[in-house]
């Protein structure tokens, strides 16, 4: 697989820098503030009487809401546009929040955090589909690679913040006013910024790639021009074989992401660690995996899509299964955080990996449907792996748990390398 390296007409750097205010910084804004709050959702659940299980349950109702929210957001962004979807995400966030700090009951509360995850969905989908049709392809990885590293950024940071305002402060609630900030910025940058859509028109490459009129399961090599605009349902059968093939490769790496931030912990609470040396670990291993993010885009960009798939998937199979036969070591704690570093790495070199792969399939007339379905795939294989992990450890160990995730890991890079090339499309200089 190969990408142009034909001349740029315009450098990236450029055409990054102006998509500092209507897309990274809006990002950032949303991230900081829903990383804030998220560590926080389990406690203000136990607040209003929920017991360990109710509390987990309403936790996962933000990445219900997720699931629930990429397709009826791919079909608002293509009725009124990307930037029209972000502000209006933000405006129901808010008042989300608002409703997240007043709740009267647990039901209540469970409800906005339900919402919290619908419109974040909404809000990655119009920023998705804005760049795929936006982004020239010759820099395409990077651009979303960075899109990425501005959510990790946020979602790194905004822990920290919620910790300094309960150090000041002493009440949860003053992180769930802290987002609701964020979100008043993130809407007033939406509105009152320059309209990204008029800034930067559709670019011509994004059009010269593979606009596919119908998946035929065939190589794509060529431009197959459609102006039909396909409602979502629509969309989703007409792309019903990419998404079946190459949507669960990338359902395979959304899982093994996902499980990664539940097997560390657990892992080190089961070989007996306390919790500041596990928080030290899983620490060094998000920061590894953040100083990564770009380096990925650029890896995607020159070599080819595969080029960061493959040794991404391997590494984190790989990490998985040899971490599984380490519990009852010796060493057990100096494996434990090797693997952990060697996790990062991986998790890191696919950074904005899933971004590209359904920026490059998307049909490029009209891709917010076809976004939807296939960011409702990966977001589902990110929520089902934490289910699997608890079963099977549920009814074995651990350390089979951990295996498996590799075993899933491994077999995802064999699903890359068979689907990448036959689907994601060839562009020769």
């Amino acid at each position: 697989m190969h990408v142009s390296d034909r001349p740029e007409p315009v450098s990236a750097r450029d055409v990054l820098w102006r998509f500092a205010p209507m897309i990274y910084g809006p990002t950032v804004l949303f991230a900081l503030g829903e990383g804030a709050v998220i560590p926080l959702i389990p406690v203000i659940a136990a607040q209003l009487g929920a017991d360990v299980a109710a509390a987990a349950l309403v936790a996962s109702a933000l990445v219900v809401g997720q699931l629930c929210g990429n397709i009826p957001a791919g079909w608002a962004v293509a009725r009124i546009g990307e930037r029209y979807t972000m502000a209006l995400a933000g405006v129901l966030s808010l008042a989300a929040v608002v409703v997240l700090a007043f709740a009267p009951s647990l039901g209540v509360f469970a409800i906005a955090v339900f919402l919290i995850g619908f419109c974040a969905a909404a809000f990655g989908l119009a920023r998705h589909s804005f760049m795929t049709t936006r982004v020239p392809l010759a820099f395409r990885a990077r651009a979303l690679s960075l899109l990425g590293g501005t959510f990790r950024l946020g979602m790194f940071i905004g822990p920290f913040v919620a910790a300094g305002l309960l150090a000041l402060g002493g009440d949860e609630h003053t992180a769930i006013w802290f987002f609701a900030g964020c979100l008043v910025a993130t809407v007033l940058l939406v509105l009152l910024g320059p309209d990204p859509e008029a800034a930067l028109a559709p670019s011509p490459s994004t059009h010269g790639d593979a606009m596919l009129a119908e998946d035929t399961g065939e190589p794509v090599t060529g431009s197959i021009p459609t102006d039909e605009r396909a409602g979502v349902f629509r969309t989703m059968w007409r792309y019903r074989r990419v998404l079946s093939r190459l949507g669960l490769a990338a359902a395979s790496l959304s899982a093994v992401r996902s499980t990664r931030q539940v097997v560390l912990p657990l892992w080190g609470v089961s070989i007996g660690l306390d919790a500041q040396t596990i928080a030290l670990v899983v620490g060094i291993s998000g920061a590894i995996d953040f100083a990564l993010f770009y380096a990925s885009g650029q890896v995607m960009d020159r070599f080819g899509r595969l080029w960061a798939a493959l040794p991404a998937m391997l590494l984190m199979g790989a990490g998985f299964v040899a971490l599984s036969f380490t519990h009852d070591s010796d060493q057990a704690a100096m494996w434990f955080a090797m693997f952990a570093a060697v996790l990062g790495v991986g998790n890191g070199l696919s950074s904005g990996i899933l971004l590209t792969l359904g920026a490059d399939i998307a049909p490029k007339s009209d891709p917010a449907p076809f976004l939807g379905s296939w960011r409702t795939l990966t977001d589902a294989g990110g929520a089902v792996a934490p289910l699997v992990v608890s079963g099977i450890t549920a009814v074995s160990t651990l350390a089979i748990a951990t295996g498996a995730v590799g075993v899933i890991g491994l077999l995802g890079a064999v699903a890359f390398v068979r689907w990448v090339p036959r689907f994601v499309p060839r562009v020769r200089p």
